[in-house]
């Protein structure tokens, strides 16, 4: 991926080039950004042109044989390491490797963790960075670069990586191979051991400009100019969300809001036994898809309280969503909204730590309810 590949970040491109340009790269670097806004475009590209040997016009040639081969993922010294699932089974991402180039190609290097569980027929799991895997890096690095001087690490999310893995990374990055680099891409930073922040530049991968998203959207996606302008305007500087503005994989949004209205309308009516029957079928739905709900349902309290607070200007919301929480936002107020989130984030970090999924989603329909129904009588 050249850097005119990449949707929007011109300023931030342009000090990733200028670093190369002038032999400023550290050896560990960490993009942090949610994946819908192009980490990992950004990542592609930088990795491209610092491999390229012929760049030109300040960007990598594209034509050379070390371009081709990284736009295929299939470079000999540029090495990618992300979550996968049943690492005694399949123990590194060399065994997804076919599975990442397709879903790399198909999304335009634009995609999100659940996405990518759902590419390998796994979305009710959450996938980890074993020790294995920190192993095999090793072993990859050790051997001598097959094509120019540089070789490239890339790490989708490292924050999956169990301590062991991330351990065994410490040390890499505490003695760095000369003209290796590691770029780590990262949702949740926080997540990561303070010791390998120390250890890594950080590069902040911010929000795609609505501009842009709106003319990938009608170039790349096939909308209408007014249509694209609608959903980049409610996208969130996110790829992912303006697909699903658009309808482009939106089986499980629609499932999420499904859900949502769901609880929320049994909690109007304060009808208990039937919250057990909610909570029941989201446990059913496997870890990926229960964050998955968790953070949709975040995001509608957030937006329907800035509807009661008067700031419909700025809403994040269109149709069936919109229109929902024009009439749910009176029961989502100063009284209530703090509880809610926290219950919500409650329930989030219980499902990250493999709670109960019928305890947990039990307690969290109950509490819930109460907060909702407080306002409902």
């Amino acid at each position: 991926m050249k850097f005119s590949d990449v949707i929007g970040h011109k300023e931030l491109l342009g000090r990733l080039r200028d670093n190369i340009d002038r032999g400023r790269v550290s050896h560990a670097q960490l993009f942090v950004g949610e994946c819908g806004w192009g980490t990992l475009q950004v990542a592609l590209a930088y990795v491209q042109y610092l491999h390229c040997p012929h760049k030109e016009g300040g960007d990598a040639c594209g034509k050379c044989p070390s371009c081709v081969q990284i736009e295929a993922l299939a470079h000999p010294d540029v090495h990618f390491t992300f979550p996968i699932i049943n690492p005694t089974k399949t123990p590194t991402s060399d065994s997804y490797i076919t599975e990442w180039r397709e879903m790399v190609a198909s999304s335009d290097a634009l995609f999100n963790e659940h996405d990518w569980y759902g590419a390998i027929d796994v979305s009710n799991q959450q996938g980890i960075i074993p020790k294995k895997e920190a192993d095999n890096i090793i072993r990859k690095l050790s051997f001598k670069a097959f094509e120019g001087e540089n070789k490239s690490v890339i790490i989708w999310l490292p924050e999956r990586m169990n301590r062991e893995s991330a351990n065994t990374l410490l040390k890499i990055l505490e003695e760095p191979w000369e003209k290796t680099l590691f770029v780590l891409i990262s949702e949740h930073p926080e997540d990561l051991l303070d010791t390998i922040i120390s250890r890594t530049q950080t590069v902040s991968v911010g929000r795609i400009e609505p501009e842009e998203l709106a003319r990938y959207a009608v170039e790349r996606l096939g909308a209408t100019p007014e249509a694209a302008a609608q959903a980049a305007r409610v996208a969130g500087g996110s790829v992912v969300a303006l697909r699903r503005a658009l309808g482009e994989g939106g089986g499980a949004s629609a499932d999420n809001f499904e859900l949502f209205t769901h609880l929320m309308r049994l909690s109007f009516s304060n009808r208990h036994l039937e919250l057990f029957e909610w909570a029941e079928q989201v446990a059913a739905l496997g870890r990926e898809g229960q964050k998955n709900l968790l953070e949709y349902s975040l995001g509608l309290i957030r937006e329907s309280y800035m509807l009661t607070a008067g700031l419909e200007g700025v809403s994040h919301l269109w149709g069936a969503e919109r229109e929902f929480c024009l009439k749910f936002a009176p029961y989502v107020g100063n009284h209530n909204v703090e509880a809610l989130v926290a219950e919500m984030e409650r329930a989030l970090r219980d499902v990250g730590q493999n709670g109960n999924p019928r305890m947990v989603f039990s307690h969290f329909a109950l509490a819930v309810s109460k907060l909702i129904a407080q306002r409902a009588h």
